[in-house]
C-alpha cells in the first residue's frame, strides 16, 4: 500500500498542474516516503509555487525520522538555507520551524537564522530566537537586542532571555549598555532593566538626557533608575524634569522618589498633580512626607472632596495618618461609611499606621469600637483586621466575634488577633483549639497558625493538647485546603515534640 502511495506521490509532484496537488503530494512524500527521496522534495523545494516549497520544507522534516534521518539531515541542510531567505512569509515561517525540528546548526544555518530576527513575520521571528536558543548561538545581538522593543510579548521574552543567556559575552553586554543608551522607546527600557545597578553610573550621563526623551515609557523607567542615584547633578535634573512632566504616569514616579529624598522642589508639582487619577496617590504621598505650609490643609480637604477619585482621597487619608495632626482619628472614621471600597480601604490604612504608632489614651476605645464594628460588618475584613493589630482595646469584642460571627472571614480575622502571650492567653488557647474543627477553611487555617506561633514561643503544651492533638492529626491528612493541611502538620510535630518532652522530664511516682 505504502509503495503504491509514493508512487502516487511522485507522479503528483512532478506532473500535477494544480499547485494545491503538489503540495499535498510533498507532505504526503514526507510521511511515507524513504530517505532517497529527499532529493525529490529537494528539487520540490524549487517549485514557483510558495505552497510547493513550504510543503517541501515540512516534508523532508518529516522524512528526517527514522533511519533515513542522517541522510535527509543532509539534504535538507543544503536545501532549507535558500527556503529561509525565501520572499514568501508562509514559507520562511515553514522553513523555519522545520529547521528547527530537523535541528539543523552550523555557521550557515545560524547566520540565516541572525537575519531572520528582523523578519516581518512574528512566527519567523520567534523561530528563529528559538532556533539561536538551541544552537547555543547569541546571533546578531545588534538585532537580538532590537527586539526587546517588538510589539509582540512571546518575541519580546525569547530575546531577553537570549541576551540574559549570554550576558557574559563582551559583545552582547556592549550593545545591551548601548541600547540602554541610546535605543529606542520599549527596547530602551527593556535593555535599561537588564544593565546591573552597579553599572548606573555608565549610563548616568543618558539618563540625564533620558529625562527628557520623546517617549513617556523611556522617561518613567529613567525617572526610576535615577531615584537611588545619590548625585545632586541628578537630583536637580530629577527636580527641573518634574515642574515639566505632562504624563502622569512619569510624574509618579518622580514624584515617589521626591517623597523618599525628601525634596521640598516637588511640592508645587504634587500640589498640580493631586487631582489627577493616576499622579494623585503619589502626590498626596509626596505632600504627606514633603510637609510644605499648605500640605495639611489641602490634604484634609481631599478627604471631602468627592469629585476626587478614590484612590487619590485614600492616599490622602494615609498621609494625614502619617502627619499625626490632633483630628486625624476624627477625620478618618467616617471614611469608614463610605460606599467606594478603595476609600475604605484606604482610611483602614491610615487608621492602622495611627494604632501601630500608637494613640492616645482618649481616642484608643473609640477606634477599637470602630474597627470591630467593621470587622463584623462582614466589608474590608482584612484590611480592617491589619488595622486591629496590636490594639488591646479591641481584644473583648474580637473574642465576641471570634465566637459568633457568622461569616467564617470574620471569624478567622478575630481569631488571628487574639492573645498568644499576654495574661488572658488561656481562654483564648482553648479558641484555638475549637477552631481547628470549625466548618470554615479560614478559621481552621487561622487557629492551626496561632496554635503552633504559641507553641513555638512559648515551648509549652497547650491546656487542651488532647483534643487539640486529635484535631490537628485528622486535619494534616484529610482536609481539603493544602495550606490547613501544611499549618496543621507544623502545629502537630511541634505538639508531639513537646508531648515526648513533657513525659521524659515527669518523675516517676512515689
Amino acid at each position: 500500500m505504502a509503495e503504491h502511495q509514493i508512487a502516487y506521490f511522485l507522479r503528483e509532484l512532478h506532473g500535477a498542474a494544480d499547485p494545491a496537488r503538489r503540495a499535498a503530494a510533498a507532505k504526503g512524500l514526507g510521511r511515507t516516503g524513504r530517505p532517497e527521496h529527499a532529493a525529490v522534495l529537494v528539487r520540490a523545494a524549487g517549485d514557483p509555487e510558495p505552497a510547493v516549497r513550504a510543503a517541501a520544507a515540512a516534508g523532508l522534516a518529516r522524512l528526517a525520522g527514522g533511519e533515513g534521518s542522517p541522510r535527509v539531515r543532509g539534504a535538507a541542510a543544503e536545501a532549507l538555507p535558500a527556503l529561509l531567505a525565501d520572499g514568501d512569509p508562509q514559507v520562511r515561517r515553514r522553513t523555519s520551524l522545520a529547521a528547527l525540528r530537523l535541528g539543523l546548526d552550523g555557521p550557515r544555518i545560524t547566520d540565516v537564522f541572525a537575519r531572520l530576527l528582523t523578519d516581518p513575520d512574528r512566527h519567523v521571528r520567534i523561530n528563529a530566537l528559538t532556533a539561536l536558543h538551541a544552537t547555543g548561538v547569541p546571533g546578531d545581538a545588534a538585532a537580538v537586542a532590537g527586539l526587546l522593543g517588538d510589539p509582540d510579548p512571546i518575541v519580546r521574552g525569547l530575546a531577553r532571555a537570549l541576551l540574559y543567556r549570554f550576558a557574559d559575552d563582551p559583545a552582547v553586554a556592549a550593545q545591551v549598555l548601548r541600547t540602554a543608551r541610546e535605543g529606542e522607546g520599549a527596547a530602551r527600557v527593556e535593555a535599561m532593566a537588564m544593565v546591573p545597578a552597579r553599572r548606573t553610573g555608565a549610563l548616568l550621563d543618558c539618563l540625564l538626557t533620558g529625562l527628557r526623551d520623546p517617549s513617556a515609557r523611556v522617561r518613567t523607567a529613567v525617572a526610576a533608575r535615577l531615584a537611588s542615584v545619590e548625585s545632586a547633578t541628578a537630583r536637580d535634573a530629577l527636580a527641573a524634569a518634574l515642574d515639566d512632566e505632562p504624563d502622569p504616569h512619569t510624574a509618579a514616579v518622580l514624584l515617589r522618589g521626591a517623597a523618599r529624598r525628601g525634596d521640598p522642589r516637588a511640592a508645587a508639582a504634587a500640589l498640580r498633580w493631586l487631582t489627577d487619577p493616576v499622579a494623585g496617590p503619589a502626590a498626596a504621598h509626596a505632600l504627606g512626607r514633603l510637609d510644605p505650609p499648605t500640605a495639611a490643609e489641602r490634604l484634609r480637604s481631599a478627604l471631602d472632596d468627592g469629585t476626587l477619585p478614590a484612590p487619590v482621597r485614600a492616599a490622602a487619608a494615609v498621609a494625614v495618618a502619617e502627619g499625626g495632626g490632633w483630628d486625624a482619628v476624627w477625620l478618618l472614621l467616617p471614611l469608614l461609611d463610605e460606599e467606594e471600597p478603595a476609600l475604605r480601604t484606604g482610611a483602614l490604612d491610615a487608621l492602622g499606621v495611627l494604632v501601630e504608632r500608637g494613640l492616645r489614651l482618649w481616642e484608643r476605645h473609640t477606634v477599637a469600637w470602630a474597627l470591630t464594628a467593621h470587622l463584623e460588618s462582614g466589608q474590608d475584613t482584612w484590611p480592617t483586621r491589619n488595622a486591629l493589630r496590636g490594639l488591646g482595646q479591641a481584644l473583648p469584642g474580637l473574642r465576641r466575634l471570634a465566637d459568633r460571627a457568622p461569616g467564617g472571614q470574620v471569624r478567622a480575622a478575630a481569631l488571628s488577633l487574639l492573645d498568644t502571650d499576654g495574661d488572658t492567653a488561656p481562654q483564648d488557647l482553648r479558641r484555638f483549639v475549637t477552631g481547628l474543627d470549625d466548618p470554615d477553611e479560614a478559621v481552621r487555617y487561622q487557629a492551626a497558625t496561632a496554635l503552633h506561633a504559641w507553641m513555638e514561643a512559648t515551648g509549652e503544651l497547650p491546656p487542651d493538647s488532647g483534643p487539640a492533638h486529635e484535631h490537628l492529626a485528622r486535619l494534616a491528612t484529610t482536609d481539603t485546603s493544602p495550606r490547613t493541611r501544611h499549618a496543621a502538620t507544623e502545629a502537630l510535630t511541634t505538639l508531639t515534640a513537646l508531648t515526648t518532652v513533657t513525659i521524659r522530664e515527669t518523675p516517676p511516682c512515689g
